[in-house]
């Protein structure tokens, strides 16, 4: 475990004893730690102890209660332009096809597209052909893709993504992992990922943060020290074995702690 408060010289996030209530429902209590530029950290805990809250006050959407969380130094209080976000569901406009799709928020802005840049991303995750197809027509995990290209589209430095693979089958699930990591060894952009999937953290993780019971507080940081890409051999080896256990154990003693 390391320092819960920083980690390497160029902090790209910072969140700085981040609270937040709704009303007198108290979901983050004075979360600290940074996350580095280029760094992918994943945020873990129990069920309902602010992961998405926390996902949700870095992204601007949502006031905090007090603390701040500041991006390249600059306290974030609305949306950002450099803050992609991934939902846990893909939320493709049925109406619109899959380029239609991915061009709204620049509607939504007024800015124009780069479309060599999309063309790359549409043939990074398998989705060149499919440019005209409507939402319906696509599979859980191509839509997922296309929110990915369309998170990316505006070249974010940081993007955000709450559990998106959630509702994945296993198989479409790893694959779906296997492309993030490919996508960031290409762009390194900063990625912060929400999941409940101790697994799906450590393969995809520089570090993992791990949130203690509700209200959310920072409980453990865990750096994740493995080789990249995360070959089948090197996730089943003991590290990692040995990484999860300590994880998942973390989470275990924030939950018994917080029914206390």
């Amino acid at each position: 475990m390391t320092d819960p408060t920083t980690h390497g010289p160029r902090p790209k996030l910072e969140i700085d004893g981040a609270s937040k209530a709704y009303g007198t429902f108290l979901a983050l209590q004075e979360c600290t730690f940074s996350v580095a530029q280029n760094e992918i950290v994943s945020i873990v805990g129990p069920s309902g102890c602010g992961k998405t809250t926390l996902l949700w006050c870095m992204s601007g959407l949502h006031g905090l209660s007090g603390g701040e969380i500041r991006l390249d130094g600059m306290p974030i209080h609305k949306p950002h332009r450099d803050i992609g976000l991934v939902f846990q569901e893909a939320n493709l406009l049925p109406w619109r096809n899959l380029r239609r799709n991915i061009l709204f928020p620049f509607e939504v802005t007024g800015e124009k597209p780069d479309h060599d840049w999309i063309a790359h991303l549409l043939d990074r995750v398998g989705l060149t052909g499919f440019e005209d197809a409507m939402p319906g027509a696509l599979s859980g995990g191509m839509q997922q893709r296309a929110s990915i290209v369309r998170a990316l589209s505006q070249h974010p430095s940081v993007l955000l993504m709450d559990e998106p693979f959630g509702a994945l089958d296993t198989f479409t699930r790893e694959e779906m992992n296997r492309l993030v990591e490919e996508i960031w060894l290409e762009s390194k952009t900063t990625i912060v990922f929400i999941t409940h999937s101790i697994e799906e953290a450590v393969f995809l993780s520089d570090r993992v943060v791990v949130l203690s019971g509700r209200p959310g507080t920072v409980a453990a940081i865990h750096d994740i020290d493995l080789p990249r890409p995360r070959t089948a051999e090197v996730m089943a080896g003991k590290q990692v074995f040995d990484l999860m256990n300590a994880i998942k154990g973390g989470i275990a003693g924030t939950r018994a702690k917080a029914a206390e």
